[in-house]
C-alpha cells in the first residue's frame, strides 16, 4: 500500500467515531506484543499548553543523549508530524508498514473495529519500540481517563491548564473535565501541574491523595519570572529544586513561561529518580520548536498562525497581539472555527484588535460556514468579510494588506494547516480532531 493509501485507510476509521474506554486499546496492544511497555514515558494531559510542554520536555530529555519519542496531535499538514524520534518525523515508509501490521493484527480479532486514534497510538508505540526509544513524551488525544494513550504506566503524569473544551465528550463543568484529565494519574507516580482554577485543583488534589501520588503545582513548588520578551520568544528565571537564570525559550508568548516551568519541573523529577540522566535544560529550551503556535510562516507580507480554538487560547493570542500592535500598524484577521466550538468566546478577544476580519472555513465537515461566523460577528457590532476557502481568505488578506500590517490566521488547527499548505508548505492536510 502507498503512503496516500495508508492515510486514506486511517481516515476511513473515522466512521467508527471516538470510542472512550481502554478495552479496545488493551486488546490491540496485547495482539501487538504490548509495545507501550518497551519505553519509559511522561504522560501529558490538559486543555491548553500540553503540546508546548510535551515538546519542551522531549527537547530537554534529548540533550541527555537518550533516544526520545514524541507523540502529539493533531498534525497541521502531514500525519508524520504526530510521531517523532529524536526530533525527526516518522518516515512515510514506516507509517505504511506499521499501519499494515496494526491492520492485520486488528483483523485477526473477532468483531473488532479500532478507531483512528487507537490505530495511530498503536503505530506510534510500535515505532518507538522499533527505534529503541528509551523515553517517550506522550500527549493525550482528548480527556485522559478513557483516552487510548492511558494504557501507559508513565514515570510521571503532567496536567497543563484545564479549561472548558470538548464539553460534549468530557462534561460541561470544570470539575467534570478535571476528573477526566486527572484520570491519567497513576498510583504512586508523581504529578506535575500548571496553575489551575480552584475547582480544578480540588479535583487534582483529591485524585493525587487517592493514588498516593506527590503533586507539585506551579506557583507553589516551582515558578518562573519573565526577564525579557519579544515577538519570537521569552527569557525566564526558574525557581524550583534549583534556580536557573536567563533561560531562553524559543516559543513566543508570556504563557510559555508557565509551560516552560512545568517542563523543567518534569525534568527535575525525572533526574531525581534517574540521576544518571544529564539533561541540559538551557540547551533543550533554546532548541525547542512547536509549529502552529504563534508561528510566523511568511515574511512578506508577514503571516502569523496560531491554533487557538477555545476562549482561553484566544485570550492568550489576544494578549500577544496587543504587544504586536506596538510593532505592526494593523492586524488583518483570517479566522475559521469549528461549528461545535464556543465561537463567540473565541471571537470576542480577537475582533476588537483587528482592523480587517475575514471569516472562512477549512475543508472539514465540522467547520462553521463563513456566513454563520460573520453573522455572529455582526451581532457583536463588527463588519467582517467572508471567503469560501482558506486560500481565498489569504488572497483577500493580501489584497487588503498595506506596509506595516500583520496577517493573523487562527480559529482552528484545520484552518492554520490549510493556510500553511496554501503558503507553500507541502503535505497532507489535517483532517482530525482538535
Amino acid at each position: 500500500m502507498s503512503f496516500d493509501g495508508t492515510i486514506a485507510y486511517l481516515y476511513s476509521l473515522q466512521q467508527y467515531g471516538m470510542k472512550f474506554g481502554l478495552d479496545n486499546i488493551r486488546t490491540l496492544m496485547s495482539a501487538l506484543g504490548n509495545p507501550q511497555n518497551s519505553f519509559r514515558s511522561v504522560h501529558v494531559a490538559g486543555t491548553n499548553g500540553k503540546g508546548s510542554v510535551s515538546s519542551m520536555t522531549e527537547s530537554m530529555l534529548r540533550t541527555a543523549g537518550v533516544t526520545t519519542g514524541l507523540f502529539t496531535s493533531p498534525h497541521l499538514i502531514s500525519f508524520t508530524e504526530r510521531i517523532r524520534v529524536n526530533g525527526r518525523e516518522i518516515p512515510e515508509a514506516d507509517v505504511v508498514s506499521l499501519a499494515e501490521e496494526v491492520r492485520m493484527a486488528a483483523g485477526d480479532i473477532p468483531d473488532f473495529c479500532p478507531t483512528f486514534f487507537e490505530v495511530t497510538t498503536a503505530i506510534a508505540f510500535l515505532y518507538f519500540r522499533k527505534m529503541k526509544v528509551e523515553w517517550a513524551v506522550v500527549e493525550v488525544g482528548m480527556g485522559g481517563r478513557l483516552d487510548a494513550t492511558n494504557i501507559l504506566m508513565p514515570e510521571l503524569s503532567v496536567i497543563t491548564g484545564v479549561d472548558l473544551d470538548h464539553r460534549e465528550f468530557l462534561g460541561d463543568t470544570l470539575q467534570r473535565i478535571a476528573g477526566e484529565k486527572a484520570g491519567i494519574i497513576k498510583k504512586g507516580r508523581p504529578v506535575i501541574s500548571a496553575a489551575q482554577h480552584a475547582e480544578v485543583m480540588d479535583v487534582l488534589e483529591q485524585k493525587a491523595v487517592e493514588c498516593g501520588s506527590s503533586l507539585a503545582v506551579y506557583g507553589k513548588a516551582f515558578s518562573t519570572e519573565i526577564t525579557a520578551e519579544d515577538l519570537t520568544g521569552i527569557t525566564v528565571d526558574y525557581h524550583g529544586d534549583a534556580d536557573y537564570r536567563n533561560l531562553a525559550v524559543q516559543l513566543a508568548g508570556r504563557h510559555q513561561a508557565m509551560n516552560a516551568a512545568v517542563a523543567v519541573r518534569v525534568i527535575e523529577e525525572i533526574t531525581r529518580a534517574y540521576p544518571a540522566l544529564r539533561c541540559d535544560i538551557r540547551l533543550g529550551l533554546r532548541n525547542v520548536q512547536w509549529p502552529g503556535r504563534l508561528e510566523f510562516v511568511q515574511e512578506r507580507p508577514p503571516v502569523l498562525i496560531d491554533g487557538a480554538h477555545n476562549p482561553q487560547a484566544a485570550s492568550v493570542l489576544a494578549a500577544y497581539l496587543k504587544k504586536a500592535l506596538g510593532v505592526y500598524s494593523r492586524i488583518i484577521l483570517v479566522m475559521g472555527i469549528m461549528a461545535d466550538k464556543d465561537r463567540e468566546g473565541i471571537m470576542r478577544p480577537l475582533l476588537a484588535l483587528a482592523s480587517e476580519v475575514i471569516f472562512t472555513a477549512p475543508a472539514y465537515g465540522r467547520a462553521a460556514s463563513p456566513e454563520m461566523l460573520a453573522g455572529q460577528a455582526r451581532s457583536l457590532g463588527y463588519f467582517p468579510k467572508t471567503a469560501a476557502s482558506v486560500s481565498a481568505a489569504l488572497a483577500k488578506a493580501e489584497e487588503l494588506y498595506t506596509q506595516g500590517d500583520l496577517i493573523v490566521v487562527t480559529g482552528s488547527f484545520y484552518t492554520i494547516g490549510e493556510a500553511k499548505e496554501a503558503l507553500g508548505h507541502t503535505g497532507t492536510l489535517a483532517r482530525l480532531r482538535e
